[in-house]
């Protein structure tokens, strides 16, 4: 089944979706020039969720990228809740009393987020009245904790998350006499999520990670050449001290049991999540919410089971690793993205192809072919389609779609195939996900005279 260029095209933009930060907003200049996303699917429906949103009472831009598990529900739950959280846990005491005073006496509420969406990102309707009281709650608990000092955004980040988490199990514990809520409470619980988000404000740059997205950012060193810089570390197998530190929180009785075949407890690759109470709660606690549940949760062969040597939750945590760096003017960009892309790319590979494209200059490799016999003909094919494709300007409008054009096309000599493209858009879906994970990206291009402007200042 061939794919026409435009048919490929149209797959691959369907999702796309690009923000300018305006030049001069009224408060501050920002060090976000804009940030192009996109979404590539293999699941049915997608699992992965994305959001961006301004803050409006407090300087700064948040972005995440959110990798749903055993289903969407808690990555969607995630992707609209956790920026409430952050943007609350960041705001100074008088703001959060005018927003409980304007709840109280039926006033219209101040703006906390300006969203930056696009069309297909859902927001969940009708739970919404029940995500604002949790929320509410959160908020109240702030005030009453007022200890008048102004908030350190690392620790924002860290409560925030821990107390999304929290708010997830809780709503499933207690369950909601509207059967619909009821059901869709306990789909987030039992479902999972990773989520890596990023806070940007001014040269501070924060990155909140919790499983295994990443964030990287894109360098360009003084010969205009690109490197990439790790801003978080995979929760998984992999990380040693990811390993220990879930070893330590266990008996040493446990100590053979806890990872198998590189998964928590034989089955989770994350060994961070939101969600996923099948590792956090009791026994007693799963039986009895499944039990009392309604009847679709007990048709879900997930929520019945018990994990293989269950007996010191929690296992799982939701608490982000987080990250701070201060921006430089070489610092040109910054990529979010969930592990459908960094199992496809190198980091050292995106930062070059994103750092070309945004600069529209391709720094000439000499050709690698590696351990290939390439014959004069395929030689001279490589180097006329190199030459096309200097000459061609860049196809793509967005920068997260021309990563996924790569991470999904590109063929051993690191160029993109069309043909190889048009086989792996037109699998089918049940055989999508055994070539390819869903992807998600998010391209954040930062303002280099911004930058260096605020650190002169300094």
């Amino acid at each position: 089944f061939y794919l026409t260029p435009p048919q490929v095209n149209s797959i691959l933009k369907a999702n796309e979706y690009s923000f300018k930060v305006p030049e001069f907003d009224g408060k501050n200049v920002s060090s976000v020039l804009g940030f192009d996303s996109n979404q590539l699917p293999a699941n049915a429906p997608i699992e992965d969720r994305r959001s961006a949103a301004t803050c409006l009472q407090t300087r700064g831009m948040l972005l995440g990228v959110f990798d749903g598990h055993a289903g969407c529900a808690c990555a969607q739950a995630v992707s609209e809740r956790l920026f409430y959280y952050i943007a609350v846990s960041l705001l100074p005491h008088e703001t959060l009393l005018e927003i409980e005073n304007a709840v109280e006496s039926g006033r219209a509420l101040l703006p906390i987020l300006q969203w930056h969406k696009h069309p297909n990102d859902y927001f969940s309707k009708e739970a919404s009245k029940l995500y604002f009281n949790s929320l509410r709650t959160y908020w109240q608990e702030l005030i009453d904790l007022n200890s008048g000092e102004t908030t350190d955004v690392k620790e924002a980040l860290i409560n925030a998350f821990k107390r999304l988490d929290n708010d997830i199990s809780l709503e499933a514990q207690v369950g909601d006499p509207n059967s619909f809520l009821n059901y869709l409470v306990l789909r987030v619980a039992f479902s999972g999520a990773t989520a890596c988000v990023a806070h940007v404000d001014g040269v501070d740059l924060h990155i909140a990670n919790t499983g295994d997205s990443r964030a990287m950012l894109g360098v360009q060193e003084e010969d205009g050449s690109w490197s990439a810089v790790n801003l978080s570390y995979d929760h998984n197998a992999q990380n040693e001290h990811e390993v220990k530190r879930v070893k330590m929180e266990h008996p040493k009785s446990e100590e053979k049991s806890l990872v198998k075949q590189d998964r928590l407890l034989g089955l989770l690759m994350p060994f961070r999540a939101f969600g996923d109470v099948k590792f956090k709660w009791s026994i007693e606690l799963q039986k009895r919410v499944v039990e009392s549940g309604p009847d679709q949760l007990n048709d879900n062969e997930y929520t019945k089971f018990i994990p293989p040597n269950y007996h010191t939750p929690p296992y799982l945590t939701a608490e982000p690793e987080v990250i701070h760096h201060r921006l430089r003017p070489q610092d040109k960009f910054l990529v979010l993205a969930t592990d459908g892309l960094w199992e496809t790319m190198h980091r050292q590979d995106v930062a070059r192809i994103v750092g070309e494209y945004l600069t529209g200059v391709h720094h000439q490799q000499p050709i690698a072919v590696g351990g290939y016999k390439v014959t004069l003909g395929q030689m001279h094919g490589l180097l006329t389609e190199r030459r096309a494709r200097i000459s061609s300007v860049f196809e793509d409008q967005n920068a997260a779609t021309h990563l996924i054009r790569h991470a999904v096309g590109n063929n051993e000599f690191g160029t993109v195939d069309h043909e190889r493209l048009s086989k792996m858009l037109s699998l089918p879906e049940e055989l999508a996900r055994m070539y390819r994970d869903d992807i998600t990206i998010i391209v954040v291009q930062f303002n280099s005279h911004v930058i260096g402007a605020c650190q002169n200042e300094e």
